[in-house]
């Protein structure tokens, strides 16, 4: 197993909870697990609001949900059903807002309520707006504890995980795979890969490059200040732009009780790029060399630079939020961490929506896996493993 996130140590330990007397090992190049994708999130869990029925996103997050839900209870980790209101802030965004509402009862969410501005107020008092859908059963946990908590079962159901283990090279022979990490070579039988923003150099060192291709996402993120924390009871949504698979600006309550606004979505200048002076030519240079990247930015450029805008403005970020919390003002937003989303492209510049697992012989690689990957973790491992060669 490569990648120590919430869904490489997921599949670790469905692996050594499902098929005995395998010897399952996790390799993660950090010092510790969760420390880019599955860390730097809003640790929203999704009830499947969003996700076209029928698709992976949508199946696995249902089943994510329920696993999630029942394993926080089981290890006393923190799962707080806050709710999440989505929110038409005119008239010309209902019919979006209408189409979430059918699709979330296509997915079979509960509880989903219509409101109107009267109810929205009732939920969220001080967020504005025509009309907005109700999720009452939106949670929020802390996906690092949840991580570390997969990677304990890992080590206790007789699995390793190593850290500061980067994979440099890789082999397919015969029947395994070898891997040179660590100035260690280490042999297995089958290799999983599930390294987020590391996920193109992985599978190019499986001989496995397939028809997608991770571009990095900037989301940054502003917190609001203790003194305006209590305008927001839950979570408050926009209604999505269609076109895209991010969910636009939003404001987050996390389980530590902060409130965060966003995320944007940026082009990150290198995989890790969680600033604008994160830059590294080799990794700007792979996402640049994709044909997929130039048809992407032809056929979206003028909400790239929107969205550029609104990272390098504060005040233009604070207009964004403010759309749904009018009573937000400059100084109660502060900023903090950003997160990379590692967003797969095909070549056509078509940004994938749904899940991606491809199977290479004795390498099995998770392609694509944003949001809600974390909130489907368990589902996900499921679903690999399922699909592993015996």
């Amino acid at each position: 197993m490569v990648g120590g996130g919430i869904i490489g140590l997921a599949v670790a330990r469905e692996l050594a909870r499902t098929r005995p007397g395998a010897q399952v090992t996790v390799l993660e190049a950090e010092d510790r697990p969760a420390r880019h994708q599955t860390g730097r999130n809003s640790g929203v869990v999704h009830a499947g609001l969003y996700y076209r029925p029928g698709s992976l996103k949508a199946l696995l997050c249902r089943e994510g949900v329920a696993m999630l839900r029942e394993y926080c209870a089981e290890h006393g980790l923190p799962y707080d059903e806050v709710g999440k209101v989505v929110v038409a802030t005119g008239n010309d965004e209902r019919p979006g807002l209408e189409r979430i509402a059918e699709r979330a009862a296509a997915n079979g969410v509960p509880g989903i309520r219509r409101l109107d501005a009267a109810g929205l107020r009732e939920v969220e008092p001080h967020a504005a707006g025509v009309a907005a859908v109700h999720s009452p059963h939106t949670a929020i946990t802390d996906f690092v504890a949840v991580a570390e908590r997969l990677a304990a079962d890992v080590q206790q159901l007789g699995g390793r995980v190593l850290l500061g283990h980067r994979v440099r090279a890789m082999r397919r022979h015969g029947d395994g795979v070898q891997v040179l990490a660590a100035d260690r070579v280490l042999g297995f039988d089958l290799l999983v890969g599930c390294a987020g923003l590391g996920g193109d150099a992985l599978a190019a060192a499986a001989g496995c490059p397939g028809e997608v291709r991770i571009v990095p996402f900037r989301g940054e993120y502003y917190r609001l200040s203790p003194a305006a924390r209590g305008l927001v009871r839950g979570l408050i949504y926009p209604v999505p732009d269609p076109r895209y698979p991010f969910l636009g600006v939003h404001l987050t309550r996390r389980i530590d009780g902060e409130v965060v606004a966003g995320p944007n979505a940026v082009l990150a200048l290198a995989y890790q790029g969680y600033r604008w002076r994160d830059i590294r030519p080799r990794d700007l240079a792979a996402v640049l060399a994709w044909p997929g990247t130039a048809r992407m930015a032809a056929r979206h450029w003028r909400t790239g630079l929107s969205e550029v805008a609104g990272s390098l403005s504060k005040s233009r970020f604070l207009a964004l939020t403010r759309a749904y919390l009018p009573a937000l003002q400059p100084a109660d937003l502060e900023r903090a961490p950003s997160g990379v989303r590692a967003q797969a492209v095909l070549r056509d510049g078509t940004l994938l929506d749904d899940f991606a697992v491809d199977v290479c012989d004795r390498v099995v690689l998770v392609r694509n896996a944003p949001s809600p990957g974390a909130t489907s973790s368990l589902a996900i491992a499921r679903h690999v493993v399922a699909r592993l060669p015996s």
